[in-house]
Formats: C-alpha cells, sequence, structure tokens
C-alpha cells in the first residue's frame, strides 16, 4: 500500500529572497497561463520544452510548467474546452530532482543576478514530534512554495509505502453533527468520537463574534476570524480521525468502512437548527484524514453506498424511522441510531465493488 501526503513547512526567506520568490511565483502562473491558451488555441498540447520559453526561471522550473500547463489542459479538453482552468494562485514548482534540504534549510534553484543559482532558504523543518523529519525520509515528490496570509510555506509532495495488514477484521465508521463519528466493530466493540455541543458551541461563537466585526466594518477581523476557525475545524478532525485509527488499531482491524459522502449535504439527518452546521462542516475532510492515517497504518478504507443505512434494521433488514436518537424495529431490536448506522456500513455494498468479506 502506498499514501501520497504533502508535508507542511514554514519557510523563512531573507526580504531579496522574498522578492525573488514573488517575481518567480507571477511568472511560473504566467508561463502556464499562456502555455494553457496556446494549446487550447491550437486544440493540442504543446511540444515545447524549456529551451523554447523566455520565462524568466530555472529550466528545471520551466519543465514543470510545461508539465503543469499541459495538465490543465487535459482538464479543458475533458469538457471539449466550454471550460479552461486559469491559475490564479501564485506559486512556484520544482521537480524532486532539483531541490534539497537539512534540518535547517531548503535549497532550490532561483533567480540571482539573471541567471540560476541554487540557495539555501531558512526553514522550520523541525516540529516537536520530528514527524516532518520522518515523512521527508519516505519518497519525494514535486516542491512547491507559496504564500499564504503572508507567509512563506513550502509544500513537499511524500509518498508513504506501508505494509498492507492481513486479517478480515471491519470497523464501521458513521460520520454526523451531534455525534461526529461513531464506529463499531464486528465483534460489537463500540465508541462514539467528538463532541457535537461543542462544535456547534465554537461555531455560533465564531459566527457571533464575525457579526460584531460586521457592524463595526472590521474586514481584516472578520477574515482572521473565518480563518481561526478553519484551524479549529481542521485541528478537530485530525483529533478525531487520530482517534478513530487508534480505536481500530486497537482492535486489529484490517479494513475501515464509511459512507461514499457524495450529496450528503442532501441526504444527511438534521434539523433546521443544524442547517448551518451542516453546510459549514466538512465531512470530506475527516473522512480524508480517516483514509490516509489508516493507510499509513496498513489500515484499508473502503466507501459504501449509504443508502438507507440508518433506516435499516441490522436484525430482520425491515426499514425504520428513527425517533430522536432511538431507533426501534418491530421485531424488537433497538438501538441509538448512529450505532444503527455504523452497523449497517459494516456491511453495506463497497461503492466500487472490491472489498474485504465482513
Amino acid at each position: 500500500m502506498s499514501q501520497p501526503i504533502t508535508v507542511k513547512i514554514k519557510l523563512l526567506p531573507t526580504k531579496e529572497q522574498e522578492a525573488i520568490l514573488t517575481r518567480m511565483s507571477d511568472e511560473y502562473i504566467s508561463t502556464i497561463n499562456s502555455l494553457v491558451a496556446e494549446m487550447v488555441e491550437e486544440r493540442k498540447p504543446t511540444r515545447k520544452t524549456s529551451k523554447d520559453m523566455d520565462a524568466f526561471l530555472p529550466s528545471a522550473v520551466k519543465s514543470q510548467a510545461v508539465l503543469d500547463a499541459k495538465s490543465v489542459f487535459k482538464k479543458a479538453k475533458k469538457t471539449n474546452f466550454e471550460t479552461v482552468p486559469l491559475l490564479k494562485k501564485h506559486h512556484c514548482v520544482w521537480n524532486n530532482q532539483n531541490y534539497s534540504f537539512d534540518f535547517h534549510h531548503i535549497s532550490m534553484p532561483i533567480m540571482i543576478n539573471g541567471g540560476a543559482k541554487k540557495t539555501p532558504i531558512r526553514a522550520l523543518l523541525v516540529d516537536k514530534k520530528n514527524r516532518n523529519v520522518d515523512l521527508l525520509k519516505h519518497k519525494l515528490g514535486t516542491l512547491r512554495i507559496t504564500k499564504k496570509s503572508n507567509k512563506w510555506l513550502a509544500q513537499i509532495a511524500v509518498t508513504i509505502s506501508t505494509d498492507k495488514k492481513t486479517g478480515t477484521k471491519v470497523m464501521g465508521v458513521d460520520l454526523g453533527l451531534k455525534v461526529p463519528a461513531f464506529a463499531i466493530t464486528d465483534d460489537e466493540h463500540v465508541r462514539f468520537f467528538g463532541n457535537g455541543r461543542q462544535n456547534k458551541y465554537m461555531k455560533r461563537k465564531f459566527r457571533s463574534e464575525r457579526k460584531a466585526l460586521g457592524k463595526r466594518k472590521k474586514l481584516n477581523g472578520i477574515r482572521n476570524s473565518k480563518d481561526k476557525e478553519q484551524r479549529w475545524m481542521k485541528d478537530h478532525d485530525h483529533k478525531v480521525s487520530r482517534a478513530i485509527v487508534d480505536f481500530a488499531k486497537g482492535n486489529h482491524i484490517s479494513v475501515i468502512r464509511l459512507e461514499k459522502l457524495a450529496n450528503i449535504r442532501q441526504t444527511a439527518r438534521t434539523s433546521r437548527k443544524n442547517e448551518k452546521n451542516l453546510h459549514t462542516w466538512s465531512f470530506y475532510r475527516l473522512a480524508t484524514f480517516i483514509e490516509y492515517k489508516a493507510t499509513l497504518e496498513g489500515i484499508q478504507v473502503e466507501y459504501v453506498n449509504p443508502a438507507h443505512t440508518s433506516q435499516t434494521c441490522p436484525n430482520c433488514s425491515e426499514r425504520n424511522k428513527a425517533r430522536d436518537r432511538k431507533y426501534q424495529c418491530s421485531c424488537g431490536f433497538e438501538k441509538h441510531r448512529d450505532v444503527v448506522g455504523a452497523m449497517n456500513i459494516r456491511y453495506a455494498p463497497v461503492v466500487d465493488g472490491y472489498s474485504q468479506p465482513a
């Protein structure tokens, strides 16, 4: 098994380096958009190489720009050129043969005095748990440098190979609002994860804060509040996904099953008072965090058809609607409705057709 992830590292360039990176980022995006426009006009991929381009960029970066432009062209071609993506977020990319790093710097060729020179830029590679250092020991991909919220960030693509766990023990995980996640193993070990009331409280708090800032016309404050809320939600998803994967490891699970999250906002159980939280909560991000953390542990993740998982009786297959948080069936089966959902997820059809026996 292999899992692609992105290692994010804070950069601390000098003012001179910052100016160079800004110019290169502008040039990189401009080059890609120009190449895409040429390919769309000619309706075929470009044959240009770095030697054919006048962009003020190192040759390795020019070559990467050609690859990225071809990728954008393919996306446009799939829509029969009705939609042509235009890159706006400025960044610059180096392939894995053109950068290196140590504990304090990342070095890559940048344009200095009219030529390309490999230059070390100060970076905070070492974090509290040395997680970045451990991850960067695996197979490296491209380096992407971008600026976000006035801070420079290096994003290194890493592919991690793991040994797939043997066995057929399966765990179903049901995601929701009132209970962020509920898991049940095939030998009936259960656990709730997260605190839905706390989530709702925090989102109300941030909305109230932005409402007050709006009355005072503090636009920067509103943006900062939104960023802060997103950081809180992301941190919460990391903690919940880590707890779920640890629970799976502790129960020797080899397969985690989740609902396929397409159209979840149209099908999720909710009430009018929960509607705002439903449309701002990232179920997809939580599922993605669970998947990549599980893959790192050798645990396979499968997605199942979500149809009727919360309505079907696990005992007799009769369909019933839960009342409040309680599910009851005429056969005598009674459980918390999230328990019912997770139980059925264990055995629901896998959407890609490939599954481990449950």
